[in-house]
């Protein structure tokens, strides 16, 4: 009984009459069963139905195929279900029986109309089926079905209207013409009311913030402003320095005030208008008449390529005061509901204020980086590769390491490498052979000729610089070690970080690791904070800087995320403040005591899939770029200070040939190695074809 149903719901569907493979056509009986229907068993609206279903599109939804007559192919109507469970119109079914005493369907018998009952269920669906058609049809002709009715009542009726209904109909049209367009124009622009509205709101509070912004700007003018005027005050003249000391009788005293006197002048001056208008419409002049003003232009013309970077700088440092200071409120004010003011501590302002001056001037201290001296790590044509991977001033910052993957750790004297370079001849006054390329290095911060370095092999080696011999090894790594670092309090503490995904903590006394940290990935930098024997900072391949109190290693302090790549170096710019680069092209500025949030994003710089150098130095940090560029940063600003590009090898003076191999890999090197010299202005910093430069920032 399934298969033929089945069988029999096709033959349906292809518009195939009767069962059993019975065609429909006009007296031509058909197969299987015989059963046959006319012409005459067929309704219009069932040939309708049948047109439809052959390709021409139809009124009614593709649901309604569901609910057609199998006899008629029109919406059932009175369904009656068989015995055999196949469904009819109530008078379809009826003529059949009659007929043919059979279902038109699968041909089984069917004797009389006691073989069919109605099919209540199918009737309400049928029944809620039309009821939504009827809808979906009077929405869509309705306005098509009032046109229609209108114009038919105009044409049958017109005849009948005297020129007085007219003329009211006229102008009741004209009435209702006229709201219409009325209120479709409002639906036109109430949209448009909408946007210009919340423009406005939004305009509204950008005037409110920019008033603010002015306010306090025209505050600290003025309280600057007042410090002018309290130096210039409060300062004496060149001329009453000088008649002071015509009176003085001591000569030693003369001497030393003359001195003093000679300091001055070659000091930047302030002077300040005594006349107010002319302060108001020129502002002050504070070099005015001054031999000297070069150097504030300078550092003006430097200000004002870096002026947006400073206007951010400016509000961020005073944003407490922006949005709390006195006679201002916060930015729900500005939404239109009142709030109250907060007044801002006086003392707290003057300081946010200082914090900007601050940046501003240790900006602009330096103008340019000068080069001192040019070495070569090596001279020898037979290394492959000769990139510098560390390079580390001793303690007294009279002798630097310098380290790659030669397997050569290489002491220079700093002096004679100055000294000598004008000669370009610079020999290091130790050397010390290993068996692996080295990936670091580091002085100790108490005993000077100690020295520690670690290797691709998984070796930390501790060196005896004045013997050029290794007093300790320790191999407890699995992988490749990335680097090492003493602790500056405690000085036989030493710390190492390794691919094994682990730090260890040496004792200069012990032959063996002290302690051991869990890393979740590739330890690539560890560093301890300068003023603590118990706190340690390391990046790791997880993308994130971990920071470690050692009196409990089972969990970190606090972890700094927002690198997207590992993390290749971290370095303390004092014992708050930490510096990470990572190969994700980013430096960022981290607080220990506000994690996990950045501080700072420095950009500039290039650093995609190679450990770039990176150095720091109070308010300064140095780091190396894969366009074979320093980049010089300053902490309080996102942008370079400087960028010095390297020259090729080739023109470096070293006298070392270049191979076609390395010629055709030109534009590859990168500057891999970065180190300040303590409390100066000094940097050295080498690249990935050995080329080191001692520079100076003036």
């Amino acid at each position: 009984m399934t298969t033929r149903r089945q069988l029999s719901d096709v033959q349906s569907s292809s518009s195939s009459g009767g069962g059993g493979g019975g065609t429909m056509s006009g007296g031509t009986s058909g197969g299987g069963g015989g059963g046959c229907l006319s012409d005459s068993m067929i309704s219009s609206s069932g040939k309708k139905r049948m047109t439809a279903l052959n390709g021409i599109p139809s009124s009614i939804d593709d649901k309604s195929n569901d609910f057609l007559c199998p006899i008629c192919f029109d919406v059932i109507t009175e369904a009656h279900i068989t015995k055999c469970g196949h469904t009819f119109c109530h008078h379809c079914i009826v003529k059949s029986i009659e007929m043919t005493k059979k279902c038109p369907k699968c041909n089984f018998t069917l004797p009389s109309h006691e073989s069919i009952v109605p099919n209540y269920l199918l009737n309400d669906l049928i029944t809620k089926f039309k009821l939504k058609g009827k809808r979906n049809d009077s929405s869509n002709t309705q306005s098509g079905d009032s046109a229609d009715t209108l114009k038919n009542f105009l044409a049958s009726e017109s005849k009948k209207l005297s020129l007085s209904d007219v003329n009211v109909m006229l102008e009741i049209l004209n009435q209702r013409k006229i709201l219409l367009e009325a209120e479709s124009c409002a639906a036109q622009n109430r949209l448009l009311h909408e946007f210009l509205k919340h423009l406005l709101q939004q305009k509204e509070q950008q005037q409110l913030q920019v008033a603010n912004e002015i306010a306090l700007i025209k505050n600290d003018l003025t309280d600057v402003e007042k410090i002018l005027k309290e130096v210039q005050s409060s300062c004496p003249t060149v001329e009453e320095v000088e008649n002071s000391v015509k009176d003085e009788k001591d000569e030693h005293v003369v001497a030393i005030k003359k001195e003093i006197i000679q300091i001055i002048d070659k000091i930047d001056t302030i002077t300040v208008p005594s006349n107010r208008s002319e302060s108001s419409a020129e502002g002050f002049n504070l070099y005015k008449n001054d031999p000297s003003s070069s150097s504030f232009m300078a550092r003006k013309q430097r200000m004002y390529q870096h002026f947006d970077d400073f206007v951010q700088c400016y509000f961020a440092a005073r944003s407490e005061e922006l949005y709390f200071g006195k006679d201002r409120s916060f930015s729900s004010g500005s939404l239109g509901t009142s709030t109250p003011t907060r007044s801002i501590d006086t003392t707290r302002s003057s300081r946010s204020l200082d914090t900007f001056r601050e940046n501003l001037i240790k900006f602009s201290k330096y103008s340019a980086l000068r080069p001192l001296a040019t070495l070569n790590y090596s001279c020898e044509s037979s290394y492959a590769s000769t990139i510098v991977s560390s390079i580390e001033f001793d303690k007294d910052s009279e002798y630097f390491a310098i380290a790659g993957v030669t397997k050569r750790i290489k002491i220079f004297d700093y002096y004679s490498a100055i000294r000598d370079a004008a000669v370009d001849i610079n020999y290091p006054i130790n050397e010390m052979v290993c068996s692996s390329k080295i990936s670091c290095v580091i002085w100790n911060n108490y005993f000077k000729e100690v020295l520690a370095s670690s290797d691709y092999e998984g070796l930390v080696s501790v060196w005896d610089v004045s013997t050029k011999t290794r007093t300790k090894a320790y191999e407890e790594h699995d992988k490749r070690v990335w680097c090492v670092d003493f602790n500056e309090v405690d000085t036989r503490l030493l710390a190492s970080g390794s691919d094994d995904a682990r730090v260890k903590l040496w004792s200069l006394n012990v032959d063996h690791s002290v302690a051991t940290i869990e890393a979740r990935a590739n330890v690539c930098c560890v560093k301890f904070n300068p003023k603590s024997s118990c706190h340690l900072a390391f990046g790791s391949a997880d993308h994130c800087v971990h920071y470690y109190d050692l009196r409990n290693i089972k969990e970190p302090l606090c972890v700094f995320k927002g690198h997207k790549k590992a993390v290749s170096y971290v370095k303390f710019l004092n014992t708050t403040e930490i510096v990470s680069a990572g190969t994700d092209g980013q430096l960022k500025l981290w607080n220990i005591n506000s994690p996990p949030y950045c501080l700072r994003s420095f950009t500039g710089h290039i650093n995609e899939k190679n450990f770039a150098g990176l150095a720091t130095n109070n308010d300064y940090l140095a780091c190396g770029s894969e366009d074979n560029s320093l980049c010089v940063y300053y902490k309080g600003l996102s942008k370079q200070l400087f960028n010095l590009k390297f020259s090729s090898s080739s023109g470096s003076g070293s006298g070392r040939s270049i191979s076609d191999t390395e010629r055709n890999a030109e534009g590859n090197e990168f500057v891999s190695a970065v180190c300040w010299r303590k409390q100066s202005n000094i940097i050295i910093a080498g690249n990935s074809e050995g080329i080191i430069k001692i520079l100076e920032i003036v």
